[in-house]
């Protein structure tokens, strides 16, 4: 274990970027909560030895975050990073979007991410970090995705508040923006989607999530940084003129 080892709690932890960013901070000498509804998240934890344990718990649920970050904190004493991760996608152009998904998204994207900041803030001193994970969707529009466009969108209004905020407990918080991540739900896409969406990256390739995930890792160690948005696509939303 690092000298220096902080708490980080992660959520969304199970799979995805989630895991990543739970794995390099832990291969870094960190402990690490990693939390997420599913209970694939116990052996995801499992894996990573002594410095992971696995909680399950839905974000979108406020009364089971208080309940698990207090679980969290009689396990490891206090946390020092905060990754608000967990999210949930629903397509569909406005006129078909049900009021469900939308409800759904926003609870979990965007008030999961409220809950668990405020939930995990009395147990955080100065030298601690709030990671936000938007997407590149909640920057420029994509048909079919207001819902998950919202979300994003909020979270980067939460993000600038919370930097406010939080800069006199000397707590920092920034948004990292992965763009298209090599993740289950697009692997399931055809040759010829991966290929019309790669050809919008100017890398022209998508990210791996450990890529996303060392960005993450930093953006949590900087000390003068907040508030910002750090893209992390490979130049998607550079060849919109957005960021």
């Amino acid at each position: 274990m690092a000298a220096d080892a902080k708490v980080w709690v992660v959520t969304g932890a199970s799979r995805g970027i989630g895991a990543a960013i739970a794995t390099v901070a832990a291969e870094a000498g960190h402990r690490v909560a990693m939390v997420a509804r599913s209970e694939s998240v116990l052996s995801a934890a499992e894996a990573l030895g002594e410095m992971a344990t696995g909680f399950r718990c839905d974000v979108a649920d406020s009364e089971a975050v208080n309940a698990t970050v207090d679980q969290i904190i009689e396990h490891y004493g206090r946390i020092d990073v905060v990754v608000n991760n967990a999210g949930v996608h629903r397509g569909g152009k406005v006129h078909r979007l049900t009021d469900e998904a939308w409800q759904e998204v926003l609870q979990v994207n965007l008030t999961g991410a409220m809950s668990t900041t405020r939930a995990t803030l009395p147990h955080m001193d100065a030298g601690g970090a709030v990671v936000n994970v938007g997407a590149v969707v909640g920057f420029r529009g994509f048909p079919g995705d207001s819902a998950y466009a919202s979300s994003k969108a909020g979270l980067s209004g939460l993000t600038k508040a919370l930097a406010i905020e939080l800069a006199p407990k000397g707590i920092t918080a920034n948004l990292v923006i992965p763009g298209l991540v090599l993740t289950e739900m697009t692997a399931e896409l055809s040759e010829t989607a991966l290929e019309k969406m790669t050809q919008q990256i100017p890398m022209r390739r998508f990210a791996g999530d450990h890529e996303i995930a060392e960005v993450v890792y930093w953006v949590a160690q900087s000390r003068y940084m907040t508030g910002a948005s750090v893209p992390v696509d490979g130049g998607l939303l550079s060849s919109f003129g957005v960021v």
